[in-house]
């Protein structure tokens, strides 16, 4: 064998030994179960097809009803510092103590620190904890002995003594009082303003009686859990929490390698490689679509997608990705070699340069 010739040899025999290694490099998993059988025992492969693909429609946290004490009916209960209005038909001069010339604010009556109102005839009377139907009644039979047959209406024009809080991705976070009309969660974040577009709105927190309840507000809005909607009590404080990232990560032959967030709304796998321009049909290796996940102990479970057929992709609408998966689609064989071979032109472009300097 001529010297040049064998120095070629030698060259690209040294080149796709370099080559071999570096195609090593990339992600490579087996793609056949007869290859998959030698992973390690802590890894499982599930190959997706029709007859399990109904076990992974559901999304990585359901919707759950929130723990916040259920209350009862709505009632409101006078407290210090909410003004009464109170009106005796056809007796003015008990309608208007303040006089005719009075201003709004004065022909009220404020509840005193002590929870109770003064009021002419019957002096003292309690007020706070009590309905304004309540105080009403009282004021009917205690003027009764003043006034025949007195009519009396007691109406909360102020209503100054037990309010909520709205804090946290609200457009504006404010203190909202509570009246005779029930003050639901959902009534309490629009009357904020709304959410804004950072909002989370499966973590919202209300804090009451010195605890913390979770409220999926979500669940309410998307899934109809009445309970999830609750009726707000005083003091209460709701937190509307900043969304936290949720991503999942698209690699391997894609057009468009990624990460996609999931915390906006659920992403099926279909859906996540058609946003980033699908896989490269002339590299990609079609049988070898995978999804990895860990496990919440040790290992991790890997999803195989046999994607040669337009029924395996229908298949992907339905497979719902969770936070932290990996997707990725693995080369073809034919596409490795044709790498190798590209890497390898310029090599022997130079070997070949090599033999014509040898043969001058």
């Amino acid at each position: 064998m001529p010297g040049v010739a064998r120095r070629t040899i030698l060259v690209l025999t040294s080149s796709l030994a370099l080559l071999s290694g570096c195609s090593e490099g990339h992600v490579r998993f087996p793609v056949t179960e007869r290859a998959q059988a030698s992973l390690p025992s802590d890894v499982q492969v599930i190959r997706l097809d029709a007859s399990n693909i109904a076990s992974f429609e559901r999304p990585a946290e359901p919707h759950r009803a929130t723990a916040l004490p259920k209350a009862g009916r709505w009632a409101y209960r006078i407290g210090s510092g909410d003004l009464l209005g109170i009106v005796v038909f056809d007796h003015p001069e008990l309608t208007m103590p303040a006089g005719p010339e009075a201003k709004a604010g004065e022909n009220s009556f404020r509840v005193q620190a002590d929870g109770t109102i003064v009021y002419p005839y019957v002096g003292s009377i309690r007020a706070e904890g009590r309905g304004p139907e309540e105080v009403r009644e009282e004021l009917r039979e205690r003027l009764a002995a003043f006034v025949p047959d007195p009519q009396v209406d007691v109406r909360v024009l102020g209503f100054q003594s037990q309010a909520v809080s709205v804090t946290g991705e609200v457009e504006t976070p404010n203190r909202q009082p509570l009246t005779t009309v029930a003050l639901t969660l959902l009534d309490a974040i629009n009357a904020a303003g709304g959410l804004t577009e950072a909002a989370d709105t499966r973590r919202v927190t209300v804090r009451r009686g010195g605890h913390s309840y979770r409220v999926d507000l979500d669940g309410f809005l998307s899934a109809g859990l009445g309970q999830n909607n609750p009726v707000l009590r005083p003091g209460d404080i709701v937190t509307v929490p900043r969304r936290r990232a949720e991503e999942a990560y698209l690699l391997g032959e894609i057009v468009k390698p990624a990460a996609v967030d999931l915390s906006l709304e659920p992403l099926t796998l279909t859906q996540a490689l058609t946003r980033q321009g699908g896989i490269l049909e002339r590299r990609a290796d079609a049988r070898g679509v995978f999804v990895f996940r860990g496990n919440s102990g040790s290992g991790m479970t890997v999803f195989q997608l046999d994607a040669r057929s337009p029924t395996a992709l229908l298949l992907g609408t339905r497979f719902l990705l969770q936070p932290s998966d990996v997707v990725y689609v693995t080369r073809a064989p034919l596409s490795r070699w044709n790498d190798t071979i590209s890497d390898l032109l310029p090599t022997v472009g130079a070997a070949g340069s090599v033999d014509r300097l040898g043969a001058n």
